[in-house]
């Protein structure tokens, strides 16, 4: 069965909703920039909220590079109850039970399925069991405020790996508890 992976740029204090210039994605470092390839490599679907799907769209698609690339290529799905049509390519609507959705996509055979951004839809998405990893990348400031992942989440992780890169992010990898 394909692995669940939220993805997410995150501060020391839990914001996943950049505020400033904390968060560039067209900046990197060559260690960050090779992980990112890798997870990349690793992953062959990407789901997304309708918000984040729409900024994505709108700004991916006239971009080059390697993440544009990825994004072009990888088969997308927007869990939205609100869209009827998508114009980027490789693109479905999710539109029934989430649960239910997610559970079939995990199913079928491919690669990890990446969540990222999506704040809305990751807090839906955690409660069902059906999050494999948690990966976070962590940005060395404290935001102070704004949208934290785990807000009333009750959830107990295990640590999977750690990485720091010359930028001073550090990756954190983490799974679910079995508790």
């Amino acid at each position: 069965m394909r692995r669940l992976v939220v993805t997410e740029n995150i501060t020391v204090d839990g914001i996943i909703a950049p505020i400033g210039d904390w968060f560039d994605p067209m900046t990197t470092d060559d260690e960050l920039e090779a992980v990112n390839a890798q997870n990349s490599a690793d992953s062959d679907a990407l789901v997304l909220g309708r918000v984040t799907y729409e900024e994505f769209a709108g700004f991916w698609p006239h971009q080059q590079g390697p993440i544009t690339d990825y994004l072009n290529r990888v088969s997308k799905y927007v869990v939205s109850g609100s869209l009827d049509k998508v114009d980027w390519q490789n693109t479905t609507i999710l539109n029934g039970d989430l649960a239910e959705d997610i559970a079939a996509l995990k199913a079928l055979d491919g690669k990890d399925i990446t969540v990222t951004g999506s704040t809305r839809l990751v807090h839906s998405l955690i409660p069902t069991g059906l999050v494999d990893l948690f990966r976070l990348f962590v940005y060395p400031l404290a935001q102070g405020r704004g949208t934290r992942l785990f807000d009333d989440a009750g959830l107990r992780l295990a640590p999977v790996r750690t990485q720091q890169f010359a930028s001073g992010v550090v990756l954190l990898e983490y799974a679910p508890a079995v508790v």
